[in-house]
């Protein structure tokens, strides 16, 4: 049997997107390899103490951390329950607990002085657009022109991470970015950021990734920020403006709400601006 392939279209038929995709296939082909050169045997025959033994090795030979250990365990399970037709036990190979951290969100000045002063149109354009709209990085690079609504000042993302359409808030200052860039660049009338070696495919997410670490640089600010840093910058200075929670929620495409409270913490005005109730006791205590 061909199981990468067979891996690939039991995905397909299940009707994941081409991001899950690649992703699944990264740890499955890994297993494939490690089936091969170290056990020499099929996966029909793998015992639950072998898998475990992967997993080990994984971890180890990569420095993989639990929350991405977790993912290879979820491919290995797909790959057990929809290419050898298997039954899985969580029991037998279950997910790693891991500690939960706040990303880093730049603030209100940070993130003017960083747009505001990245050099090439085309750069400024794609984070103006993460940053203003609340965009992911595969957003802002599958926009086609049509998407681009002037004159509802909204932004169609078709098929989003949660597989469902949704508009985004149009902002008139990433607008006028926009406009400049799409004047100077072409005027791009499919894909508004395609790959510079075909116009009709859309430009690689590592791209924009790469040039912010670059802009980082330049500024001499140590590298903190990835695309997905804009994203939260959004819905955390929509909180700190005063934004409710459900409005954050529709305009970022959470399913749920519960993605959409970790702005809460990440505002500077929350914990910062609550008073202890300690405090408001008044006085009466010594040190």
């Amino acid at each position: 049997m061909d199981y990468l392939n067979t891996f690939r279209e039991m995905i397909s038929l299940r009707g994941l997107t081409d991001h899950t995709l690649k992703n699944y296939c990264t740890y499955i082909r890994s297993y494939l390899d490690y089936l091969d050169s170290f056990l020499h045997r099929s996966p029909e025959d793998v015992s639950w103490h072998e898998l475990r033994d992967y997993i080990r090795w994984l971890q180890h030979s990569r420095g993989l951390s639990d929350r991405t250990v977790n993912c290879a365990i979820s491919q290995l399970r797909f790959f057990t329950m929809y290419v050898l037709h298997k039954p899985w036990d969580p029991t037998q190979l279950p997910l790693r607990r891991f500690d939960e951290y706040l990303p880093f969100v730049p603030s209100q000045q940070e993130t003017r002085i960083f747009i505001s002063t990245i050099p090439d149109l085309k750069q400024k354009a794609m984070v103006a657009l993460l940053y203003s709209s609340g965009l992911r990085v595969g957003e802002v690079c599958s926009l086609r022109y049509d998407d681009i609504q002037r004159k509802n000042m909204r932004i169609h993302i078709s098929h989003g991470k949660n597989r469902s359409d949704r508009y985004a808030i149009l902002s008139r200052t990433a607008l006028d970015i926009l406009t400049q860039y799409w004047f100077a660049c072409g005027k791009p009338m499919g894909y508004l950021f395609p790959k510079q070696n075909g116009q009709d495919r859309p430009i690689d997410t590592f791209f924009l990734s790469r040039h912010i670490h670059a802009h980082e640089d330049r500024l001499g600010w140590p590298r903190r920020l990835t695309c997905h840093s804009f994203r939260h910058a959004f819905g955390t200075h929509l909180y700190e403006n005063g934004t409710d929670l459900l409005t954050i929620k529709a305009l970022l495409g959470h399913k749920s709400l519960n993605s959409t409270t970790i702005y809460v913490h990440l505002a500077s005005n929350g914990v910062v601006s609550a008073v202890s109730p300690f405090d408001r006791m008044g006085g009466g205590f010594h040190v």
